[in-house]
């Protein structure tokens, strides 16, 4: 429990207002670019198991090893509308045992999320947070925010506000984190 105190604490470290495109490397620095915040790295993201849009469940677990794309959501935010196939096409970039964009939503209506999915030809997995708990624990204030988790399960950066996800600078940024030894 302290542990994801620690964590939910470290999140609370964000920026807000990076523009969806047109983002330019600062000097270098790939979060920079896109106006992802830094996270310590040296705290572990918080463990999960949650029931997806498919019926089956998902737990952190099952991601052990992999650059994780974290998406918090939800049907009736427009931006996170918005950047959802920009997040399809980033999880079209890298093998999916290498990489995984997976999405969160507080949402209860799965016929909608699977209509508006369908609707783009998206098939990114959709997590239930019902009860927020997961969403409570990353600190999540605002939709959309991500969270860039590395493949040694630590939370690397934080994005509040719509991205650009398969943007040369976030595929950079992507293939920068799964090139680090975990």
């Amino acid at each position: 429990m302290a542990c994801a105190v620690i964590v939910a604490a470290c999140m609370g470290l964000s920026v807000f207002g990076a523009p969806l495109y047109g983002a330019s490397s600062a000097a270098g620095d790939l979060y920079g670019a896109l106006g992802v915040a830094r996270m310590s790295g040296d705290v572990p993201a918080v463990a999960f198991d949650l029931k997806a849009l498919d019926g089956a469940s998902l737990a952190s677990q099952h991601l052990a090893g992999k650059v994780v794309v974290l998406n918090f959501w939800a049907t009736w935010c427009g931006p996170c509308k918005e950047e959802m196939p920009s997040l399809a096409r980033l999880q079209s970039q890298f093998d999916p045992g290498q990489v995984r964009v997976v999405t969160v939503t507080a949402d209860i209506q799965p016929i909608g999320i699977k209509q508006f999915l369908d609707h783009l030809g998206i098939t990114l997995p959709v997590l239930f947070d019902e009860e927020q708990e997961l969403s409570r624990l990353f600190t999540v204030r605002g939709l959309p925010t991500t969270v860039l988790i590395g493949q040694d399960g630590h939370a690397l950066g934080r994005a509040i506000g719509p991205r650009a996800w398969d943007s040369q600078e976030s595929i950079a940024l992507v293939r920068h984190v799964l090139d680090r030894q975990p």
